[in-house]
């Protein structure tokens, strides 16, 4: 058994010295590696000669999603859209910005099964080489993880074979989300479409 996070503070109350511990986590390891943690929230104290006790309780989870990430920014029908451009008088992309609805699907063929969209925007952020600021809430629409979302918030240079980036949070099944995604371009085009595979790791509650 592991406990982190214990803070103490004390205060009068009603005339009785209180102590209190908010925040004392106390984690029960399961076993073996790749198995999920217990997860028990403990907060107590002291007022005179009471005590009492409250306690919340959860499982830490890690969960594997596997999606194509569809980038189409030619045709009549784009899904992300060139929203600023500076002065391209040195000779890059450098400062680019584009807003992105991309589909995400079940296979790299864009015409498979949609189960999402990733929503936000990226751009060039390197004056020296091409890589990417991503800022983007991933947003499923099917199965069980519907009306849930991660957010992904870092560096992305596409040139790389694979590409890690920080899930910096999520929403519904995703909340307190923390983990990391890899990004594999699988088809790309002359005008900068493209099929990315994503493979995410994903720790929630």
């Amino acid at each position: 058994m592991i406990v982190r996070g214990c803070w103490w503070s004390e205060a009068s109350c009603g005339g009785a010295r209180c102590s209190v511990a908010v925040g004392v986590e106390v984690l029960a390891e399961l076993g073996n590696v790749g198995e999920s943690r217990g997860s028990e929230l403990w907060c107590f104290g002291v007022v005179g000669d009471a005590t009492y006790t409250i306690s919340r309780t959860g499982v830490e989870k890690m969960s594997h999603l596997h999606f194509f990430f569809q980038d189409i920014v030619s045709g009549k029908r784009p899904t992300a859209v060139q929203i600023a451009s500076p002065n391209h008088r040195y000779g890059s992309n450098f400062g680019d910005m584009f807003m992105a609805d991309d589909p995400l699907t079940v296979r790299a063929d864009r015409r498979s099964k949609i189960i999402g969209r990733a929503q936000g925007v990226y751009g060039f952020a390197s004056q020296e080489n091409v890589a990417l600021l991503m800022a983007i809430n991933y947003v499923f629409t099917k199965g069980k993880y519907n009306g849930s979302s991660i957010t992904i918030i870092g560096r992305n240079p596409p040139m790389q074979k694979v590409r890690e980036m920080p899930i910096v949070g999520g929403t519904g099944l995703f909340r307190f989300a923390r983990g990391y995604a890899l990004a594999h371009t699988v088809w790309s085009n002359p005008q900068g479409d493209a099929s990315v595979e994503y493979h995410v790791y994903v720790h929630h509650y």
